[in-house]
């Protein structure tokens, strides 16, 4: 096989969503920290809702972002977490899928105490393929032939051979 049109996990963003500032947001951050490996980045909120009580740039939740062999190791393990099984409909036209992890303690070495509580996180996976980067350079940049785009059968194969995950 052309080792151009091999599908790879290009990065693995994992995001927590707390709702509110302060103490709980800085428990989360903690938590995704030890998780990952990686420190965590703040997001705020990008409009008021005055139903939950939040105001537009307040922060409200952290994401890190994973590459490379940390992206791999964390996929599994959360692949894992949720049995090996997405559903077609987590996964995008361009072949990248998301999938929510209920309980931060479904990780391995993480146990329930009760001053933190109990957080989920949501798992986002782009796959591409190489050459991606044309589409990004400063210099001549062009679009993405259609052969060279991850689509969601490429994905499902991905995933099938390389983590054994079920897709149905």
């Amino acid at each position: 096989m052309n080792p151009m049109r091999e599908v790879y996990v290009e990065k693995v963003v994992v995001h927590m969503g707390v709702g509110e500032a302060g103490d709980k947001l800085t428990k989360a951050t903690d938590l995704l920290k030890t998780i990952t490996g990686n420190a965590p980045v703040r997001s705020n909120a990008k409009r008021t809702n005055v139903a939950f009580g939040i105001r537009k740039g307040a922060p409200i939740s952290c994401k890190v972002t994973l590459r490379g062999e940390k992206a791999g190791v964390f996929l599994a393990t959360a692949l894992n977490i949720v049995e090996r099984h997405i559903m077609p409909s987590q996964i995008d036209q361009s072949g990248n899928f998301s999938f929510g992890i209920e309980e931060h303690t479904d990780f391995p070495g993480m146990s329930y105490d009760p001053q933190i509580g109990i957080y989920g996180m949501d798992v986002n996976v782009v796959l591409a393929r190489k050459g991606v980067r044309i589409t990004r350079r400063f210099a001549e940049q062009r679009k993405l032939p259609q052969k060279q785009r991850v689509s969601p059968e490429d994905a499902v194969d991905f995933l099938s051979k390389r983590y054994q995950v079920e897709v149905q």
